[in-house]
């Protein structure tokens, strides 16, 4: 094939991908926004209930020894009377979690706790099978659901029961925090990723008239809407996502509270931080093809429709991130004798969109979160090179939902960590195993790690800080993958940043 035919074809696809790339960085700017513009208006409360309606808080758990004690602990330090309040432990584990959670059941029941202890030796539909499980005998009118890494506050039910006054109110949730959100350098940045989500997504979503999806955990849904909208089904991996948009398409309201917290624990190792990501990527995408035609179809403003298409297709960006790393290399050949004003003209604006919208994005969650902002601005570049170096994972959960490639819901693994100092995590079960991806994430890592060599050689300067997020991110994720499978303990530590008080 022609020489310069080869080269057409790579900028072609080049700039294709940074279109489309570009596109959902326009939605990341509308969702800044519309934040900006929206934040201030917090949910309203009709009226505060005369009489407190009866709530069973529903536990979840699939081998969790490192933490179930502490969250029966929590949920049973919950302010709310006695007489209406239940608490489900809802048990699918297989190893040393079932004897601790009974234990810790039996403590509480004794002391005159409404408690019960429900445990399935078919793990069947996995964490909704389990929640569908509990609703046969659960006695109440509200449903509370917290995961095993939460540690509820004593006045989390308060916070949130008084907006069920209103008959239409079907879910209200809590913003998620992060007890451990300074503990290396993986926990800082998931914490920056999470509360770009939580901030500035779910906020502007449910404030703006839009579809809110309940995050799994840390708030409360009506019994009659989960029933009128379907029930809990398992037949994608984010049985919270598909939940919430069927109960919304029956017209059901959600309640965020942006300014109420529910502490949890993070992933300290990176991975159990994949599977986690993958996990949420293949399940999106699944509920998009599940509900997005019955969604598109249903008498909604076309700016709910057309959100809710960015939120369902979102992850498709993974798959595009690889094929703009394929490209890296020979575009640094192709294009080495453009003129200077071809930057300027074509991918100054694309690049603009696609990756500047990315700071912006997660940059205004530290804003409006954090007083000393400074620290975790300084985290945004890696914050985008994390994302990169997810590309390889999550772009095979996407295709893998595309594909209809059904797979096991894969717990993210809880060690109780808690203060900068504990290291036992490393010791404990329920380690994932690497497998072949990280060493496919090294290579690319060495490979731009060439592009940057020949970059300067060539001085193309401008190019250099936008390769070595693409090194810093697939060398970081097949590195850390490694490292923590492996004896390499020490070599650990030095991925840990002087720690920052927040305070």
């Amino acid at each position: 094939m022609d020489q310069k035919i080869i080269e057409l074809v790579i900028v072609v696809i080049y700039f294709a991908v940074l279109i489309l790339l570009s596109i959902y960085g326009i939605h990341r700017y509308v969702m800044v926004h519309l934040f900006r513009k929206y934040r201030s208006r917090s949910p309203e409360l009709k009226a505060p209930f005369v009489e407190l309606p009866n709530i069973t808080v529903q536990l979840p758990i699939y081998n969790e020894m490192y933490v179930v004690e502490r969250l029966i602990d929590a949920v049973c330090h919950i302010d709310y009377p006695a007489d209406k309040f239940e608490v489900q432990v809802l048990d699918d584990s297989t190893d040393e979690t079932v004897k601790l959670a009974e234990m810790t059941v039996a403590k509480y029941a004794q002391q005159g706790f409404d408690i019960h202890y429900l445990h399935r030796a078919d793990r069947t539909g996995f964490k909704a099978g389990a929640l569908e499980e509990g609703l046969k005998t659960a006695k109440g009118e509200l449903l509370a659901i917290f995961d095993a890494d939460f540690v509820p506050k004593p006045d989390c039910l308060r916070k949130l029961v008084d907006f069920f006054t209103d008959p239409l109110v079907g879910c209200a949730q809590m913003r998620w925090s992060h007890i451990n959100g300074d503990y290396n350098l993986l926990t800082r940045l998931q914490t920056i990723m999470l509360d770009g989500h939580f901030v500035v997504e779910q906020t502007t979503r449910n404030r703006t008239g839009g579809f809110f999806n309940f995050n799994g955990t840390a708030g409360i849904w009506r019994r009659r809407a989960i029933a009128l909208s379907g029930g809990w089904q398992h037949d994608t991996l984010t049985e919270d996502t598909d939940l919430s948009f069927r109960a919304q398409l029956m017209g059901w309201k959600f309640v965020y509270l942006l300014d109420e917290e529910a502490p949890a624990e993070i992933p300290v190792e990176i991975n159990a931080f994949k599977a986690q990501q993958r996990r949420w990527a293949k399940g999106v995408m699944q509920v998009g093809i599940k509900l997005y035609p019955r969604i598109w179809r249903a008498p909604l403003p076309l700016r709910v429709k057309l959100e809710m298409f960015f939120r369902l297709t979102g992850n498709i960006s993974y798959p595009l991130m690889i094929v703009a790393s394929f490209l890296q290399f020979p575009l640094l050949l192709v294009r080495y004798n453009q003129p200077f004003y071809h930057l300027m003209i074509l991918d100054l604006p694309l690049l603009f969109f696609s990756s500047i919208s990315v700071f912006l994005f997660y940059g205004t969650a530290v804003w409006y979160l954090d007083e000393r902002r400074t620290p975790r601005m300084l985290h945004l570049p890696l914050v985008m090179g994390l994302g990169i170096g997810l590309a390889f994972s999550n772009a095979r959960a996407v295709m893998e939902a595309l594909l209809g490639i059904k797979s096991d819901f894969v717990r993210t693994p809880k060690y109780s960590v808690e203060q900068t100092s504990d290291e036992t995590w490393k010791v404990k079960k329920y380690k994932r195993k690497r497998g072949l991806l990280p060493l496919l994430e090294l290579s690319f890592s060495v490979y731009f790690l060439l592009a940057i060599v020949y970059a300067a050689r060539l001085h193309m300067w401008g190019t250099i800080p936008f390769l070595s997020l693409f090194f810093f991110g697939f060398g970081y994720m097949g590195m850390m993958s490694i490292l923590q499978t492996t004896n390499g303990k020490r070599l650990l530590s030095l991925w840990r940043p002087v720690v920052v008080d927040r305070r």
